[in-house]
């Protein structure tokens, strides 16, 4: 016997049983579906992920001001404003692993062009902010030296605050109010997205550091008091270092004594997002896996109906035995029987998957990514499992005593 003649005699006994192999096959079609749509999920979160890394800035870290005490008692987290613009400046030219430094302060106010007003977030910073950010302008262009130092009522807008005020109409050069001091847009930003946080970061207003400073926040006087400090370190640089080298250029300037506690917080954007992504490939392995248990007890299954087959066919068995077929011939038979089931419950497992994905993506509006390799990997490991609980029933067939066979009832 040869292996198409094999193949051919197996597919005549799976189709002599329809219905019981289409139920042996259930277990596989369901495990290699969720297999598929398991690994699309995740793997549509983990893209997620990097695009909020991409979203925040590539090598981006933020120094936060402390909390500060009152009465003994610690108050919230960033309470204590102590940092100043030549702060940032420092740490951009003092520290040689930082590209740009930027620092920036924010506020919420409502703000006002024509008949639309929009709540939005109003930030003071500079020019660096936007390489920083890795953030270019649409359409625009950047602020001035002298609108910088000198206070200008000059802005950039996000897209979302475009759409709100000024719909499809061209922003630039036109006129917006924020607390009743107009501010010309000379630029709009390039659409961001939301953050890890699920915030919109289109739904904002910048202005120059100065502008911010007198004219919205009206601090006014000679100190140039900011909230934030964003830094962004050369490609290739230690994100470890050069943390630990702005740590030690702050406590400097901010005259921490030796041994004190730090009077900021200095934040690793990408540590946390890289965590976030490694937690996403985790539960994508998780979520695989326990997929994966359905394919194990579909070969149960197929262990459990080639058994039966085994035990319907005996005489069958000795009359091929008699007539000169091989042991490994009859093992032949029934394990392609078993691969067969496999392979056939695996491909509509594929299908059952892609709708599942695309279910997921177009309904439910998830993230997903489903690959070749997913696929591969699902029918592969349902082959696998064919042949491994297929041979069992497989070699017991193989092993019948020809006489013992022929005088089964």
């Amino acid at each position: 016997m040869n292996w198409f003649a094999a193949f051919r005699t197996a597919w005549r006994a799976l189709a002599a049983n329809t219905l019981r192999s289409i139920l042996t096959m259930l277990g596989i079609i369901i495990g290699v579906a969720a297999v598929i749509t398991m690994i699309a999920v995740g793997s549509g979160a983990t893209e997620r992920v990097q695009e909020q890394m991409k979203g925040l800035g590539s090598n981006v870290m933020l120094v936060l001001p402390g909390s500060l005490s009152a009465a003994g008692v610690r108050q919230a987290a960033q309470t204590r404003s102590r940092f100043t613009e030549e702060d940032a400046e420092a740490i951009a030219i003092e520290i040689p692993e930082v590209q740009a430094s930027a620092p920036s302060s924010r506020t919420t106010a409502q703000a006002v062009a024509q008949n639309a007003n929009w709540n939005t977030n109003i930030f003071g910073t500079t020019n660096d902010y936007l390489e920083v950010r890795d953030w270019s302008l649409e359409s625009g262009r950047l602020f001035e030296a002298a609108e910088q130092s000198g206070s200008a009522k000059v802005a950039w807008l996000g897209q979302t605050v475009v759409r709100e005020l000024f719909g499809d109409d061209d922003p630039i050069d036109q006129v917006i109010r924020v607390r009743g001091v107009p501010f010309t847009v000379v630029g709009v930003l390039a659409r961001k997205g939301q953050n890890s946080m699920g915030q919109d970061q289109d739904d904002v207003v910048i202005v120059p550091m100065s502008t911010f400073r007198n004219r919205i926040w009206n601090a006014g006087g000679n100190v140039k008091r900011i909230w934030t400090i964003h830094v962004k370190v050369r490609e290739g640089q230690s994100m470890k270092l050069a943390e630990e080298s702005v740590r030690e250029l702050l406590r400097q300037r901010l005259k921490v004594p030796p041994g004190g506690d730090d009077t900021f917080n200095v934040r690793n954007l990408s540590e946390i997002l890289q965590a976030q992504e490694e937690a996403s490939r985790i539960m994508t392995l998780l979520l695989a896996a326990v997929a994966g248990i359905s394919l194990v007890i579909g070969g149960i299954g197929i262990m459990n109906i080639m058994l039966v087959s085994v035990t319907e066919r005996t005489r069958e068995i000795g009359l091929r035995m008699a007539v000169g077929a091989r042991p490994k011939d009859i093992l032949a038979q029934f394990l392609i029987e078993a691969v067969t089931l496999s392979l056939f419950g695996g491909a509509l497992g594929v299908l059952l998957g892609g709708l599942a994905t695309w279910g997921v993506g177009v309904l439910a509006g998830w993230n997903v990514n489903m690959s070749l390799g997913a696929i591969v990997l699902a029918v592969g490991f349902s082959a696998l499992v064919g042949v491994f609980f297929g041979f069992y029933p497989a070699r017991r067939a193989a092993h019948l005593l020809p006489i013992q066979a022929l005088r089964y009832e």
